[in-house]
């Protein structure tokens, strides 16, 4: 397409950011429009048939374009004027990317409780307080959901290994009973015993003899019980799973605030390198309004031609669509870093320190691949699941070999028995003498060994114990799997850092370059020694590299943080003080 318009390199590289430049190269291009542009071909300018192909290829492209703004919601087309008016920016944009009022208070950034939802009102746009990256570290650390939630695991697996150490120990119970019941009793005597007893005999008794009465009992019974395993192969080995099951969460809430660290550097840098990218765009459209102001007095003086002046204009509405792009971007930025730092819903974060470059990384890669394989929390709670899970195993297998226990108790029981309705009919019956109130007491003690022995259980236990060797190879998978995945990530970090580093280098020698060349190129076009053309593509030049030294200073610090994820050692314990430390030395 470019050979065929012609023109100068200028002008073809001024052509991708004119809008009108661009609806003729397309209109030249309609293959582009329904094939890959591979096939495309330039038609022939030449003749009055290749005129009359070149008009219906531009109407079919205006009918297409008219059909495509269709889909858009309504509203007034601009059109181009000869003044510097340029529509005000929303102010729903504005409210999130005003600068801080005040730096943030410690106090001021307690987290919302865990359950609450944020009330009506609460939601906008609120507070904004600017924060350094070291506060940001710290009160992440203290802030993170996922980093208390860890804390928390870390605490019930304490309470765990504290419970299965219990079976080391007898336990000792005390039981208590008691009740009342009512009961009514009746004899009769049908042959009685005259011939055993005579009937001055106070057991004799008339044939037909009869007897009756109620009786209410009430019973108390209290005692201590002792149970004691003094054989159990099981104890030990679930108390040992126990253990790596708290190491394994240890290790898995150091590692997570490694990740914690990383996040949030990245984090607090994408939002400086928002920061610094706004007051690029913004240079760029303020810079946009000057040349503006240039090109009009110099068409009013007749020195160039509208052409110039509609070009700027269009380039000061993409620079300005870039700086819009770039406050929407900051003001995600900024709830990012919000949300990460579990802030009230009322407060928004913004940074107060400026870019400062980190240092070179201090070690070659091999040296960073080896310490990062040394005491790494990630690796270590693999290995510690993977012990928990060989535990489990011999505890489950443990379960098939007999088990001594000991056991002893001992109590005392108390009883009251009163009998009352006593009667008695056709001489009495029985010769038994009804007490009308009884009382009783009494003693008891045992002890005694049990032995238990599972013989039979149609292969459950070895099922299940082979579940557990099963999972246990699987995490040395995933420990491969994950050392693979760490030499990756160092890799990638030491070689992206060592890059951004060289980049740097060259970025800055292409901001300087380029800003010498503007300013000639400005004065070259004031004095009518230049075209506008020429004046666009060196400001283009200056601010791409006005960007790309941005994105090479953030890259090195973010590539240096993700080389400290990898290597900065964290505490195991969540009672100890975490270092936020953004340096580390071998």
């Amino acid at each position: 397409m470019q050979r065929t318009m012609g023109g100068s390199g200028a002008e073809r590289s001024r052509g991708r950011r004119s809008g009108v430049a661009l609806i003729l190269g397309f209109s030249l291009w309609p293959a582009v429009l329904v094939g890959p542009p591979a096939v495309a071909q330039p038609l022939p300018l030449r003749g009055a048939g290749a005129q009359e192909r070149l008009e219906r290829n531009w109407r079919e492209l205006d009918r297409q374009i008219k059909a495509l703004d269709a889909l858009l919601p309504s509203a007034d087309e601009p059109r181009p004027s000869d003044g510097l008016a340029m529509p005000a920016l929303p102010q729903t944009l504005l409210a999130p990317n005003a600068p801080p009022t005040a730096p943030l208070r410690p106090q001021a950034a307690t987290p919302p409780a865990p359950l609450a939802l944020p009330e009506a009102g609460s939601l906008g746009a609120g507070l904004i307080q600017g924060l350094s990256l070291d506060q940001a570290l710290a009160i992440g650390f203290a802030n993170s959901p996922s980093v208390q939630a860890l804390r928390e695991e870390v605490a019930a697996a304490l309470a765990e290994l504290q419970s299965r150490m219990g079976a080391y120990w007898p336990r000792i119970s005390a039981f208590a009973g008691g009740g009342t019941d009512q009961g009514s009793t009746s004899f009769f005597s049908p042959t009685g015993t005259g011939t055993l007893f005579p009937p001055s005999s106070p057991f004799f008794i008339p044939p037909g003899g009869r007897a009756s009465f109620n009786t209410n009992n009430q019973a108390v019974t209290a005692g201590l019980q002792l149970h004691y395993e003094l054989l159990d192969f099981a104890r030990t080995p679930r108390a040992q799973a126990a253990l790596a099951g708290l190491q394994s969460a240890r290790q898995e809430y150091a590692e997570a605030l490694r990740r914690l660290q990383l996040s949030l550097s990245e984090s607090y840098y994408q939002l400086q390198r928002a920061d610094q990218l706004v007051r690029i765009r913004d240079a760029a459209v303020r810079n946009d309004l000057l040349i503006l102001q240039d090109s009009l007095d110099l068409k009013q003086a007749g020195l160039v031609p509208r052409l110039d002046v509609l070009r700027r204009q269009a380039i000061e509405a993409s620079d300005q669509e870039l700086l819009i792009a770039a406050l929407a971007e900051r003001a995600i930025a900024r709830r990012r870093l919000a949300a990460l730092l579990n802030l009230p819903p009322e407060l928004t974060p913004a940074a107060s320190d400026p870019i400062r470059l980190q240092p070179r990384w201090p070690l070659d890669l091999e040296a960073s691949l080896l310490a990062s394989y040394r005491n790494n929390p990630e690796l270590e709670a693999i290995l510690a699941t993977r012990d928990a899970l060989l535990r489990q195993k011999d505890a489950v297998a443990a379960g098939l070999l007999p088990k001594l226990s000991l056991f002893a108790s001992a109590g005392a029981s108390a009883a009251n028995a009163n009998s009352w309705n006593v009667r008695s009919a056709d001489g009495g019956c029985c010769g038994a003498t009804v007490a009308t109130s009884l009382n009783t007491y009494g003693s008891d003690w045992s002890v005694g060994l049990t032995l238990s022995w599972l013989l039979f259980d149609a292969g459950s236990t070895r099922g299940e114990e082979r579940a557990l060797a099963r999972r246990s190879a699987a995490a040395a998978q995933r420990y491969a799997a994950r050392r693979n995945d760490i030499r990756l990530r160092i890799e990638q970090a030491f070689l992206g850092h060592e890059a951004s580093l060289a980049r740097l280098v060259a970025a800055r020698r292409g901001v300087a370059a380029g800003l010498e060349a503007f300013r000639d190129a400005r004065l070259r076009y004031q004095a009518g020694l230049s075209s506008e053309l020429d004046l666009s593509n060196t400001q283009e030049r200056l601010i791409t590299s006005l960007v790309q030294r941005l994105e090479a200073t953030v890259n090195v610090n973010v590539t240096y943080a993700q080389l400290l994820r990898e290597l900065l050692p964290m505490p195991t314990d969540p009672a100890a003080p975490v270092p936020a430390l953004l340096q580390w030395t071998p």
